[in-house]
């Protein structure tokens, strides 16, 4: 399972919800399903603009855990 660690970026940047969702142009409601590991997809363009914003790597985001099966 890929897990998005969103949140935990955003507490080292010191970046609000609503600072980043104005940044990279998207509502707060679908960044914070994005913090909250409630979406099963994310577009490369916003994954590219979080970055941009948050300046760090895709990997600094995404991390795999094994699936509990």
């Amino acid at each position: 399972m890929i897990i998005l660690r969103l949140d935990r970026i955003m507490v080292e940047r010191r970046m609000s919800l609503q600072d980043l969702a104005e940044q990279v142009g998207i509502t707060q409601a679908n960044l914070s399903k994005i913090k909250n590991n409630k979406v099963n997809a994310i577009r490369f363009s916003t994954l590219n603009k979080i970055c941009e914003v948050l300046d760090c790597q895709p990997g600094d985001l995404l991390e795999y855990e094994p699936d509990k099966d």
